[in-house]
């Protein structure tokens, strides 16, 4: 499991997310530390605990041969709002790591996407595992995939 990141998230989206431009000077920070997150510049536009929402648009670097978001591109950018919504909404000191994750496909993605995910805020740092879920719609607010991530939370260990 990786180090405790909820604080470095709050701090940041804190700083950035309330100027001009912060909301994608913060999202670009986020594929700097996660560069295959960063591979799909998906823009997060809404993070508090329990709740976040991100976009992606489609272009030609995120499609597929049927000129459709890639289905790899829409499971990332499902790990990518479960995995920040749960992130930020623990409590410092804890770390966690995705163990598994199960995506459906509704149908074909196209145009601007808003991926969202809503979950429980954990209250103690007690290891478990905590599933995520995250629905990917497009521009008419039509599901073209939901995903369940399962998360292993627990206490942030001492170097």
């Amino acid at each position: 499991m990786a180090q405790s990141i909820g604080p470095f998230l709050r701090e940041n989206w804190k700083r950035f997310s309330s100027k001009p431009g912060g909301k994608w000077i913060f999202s670009r920070i986020i594929g700097f530390t996660v560069p295959y997150t960063g591979s799909i510049a998906a823009n997060v536009v809404l993070l508090e605990p329990g709740h976040g929402v991100v976009t992606l648009k489609e272009r030609r670097k995120v499609r597929n041969h049927l000129r459709s978001v890639h289905a790899m591109a829409l499971a990332n950018l499902a790990e990518m709002v479960t995995g920040l919504t749960l992130l930020n909404s623990l409590p410092d000191g804890t770390r966690c790591i995705l163990t598994s994750m199960q995506i459906q496909y509704h149908k074909k993605a196209r145009g601007l996407l808003t991926a969202e995910c809503v979950c429980e805020i954990p209250q103690n740092n007690e290891e478990r595992e905590m599933q995520v879920t995250g629905e990917i719609k497009n521009e008419v607010g039509e599901v073209v995939a939901s995903a369940t991530a399962t998360w292993r939370i627990g206490p942030e260990k001492k170097a």
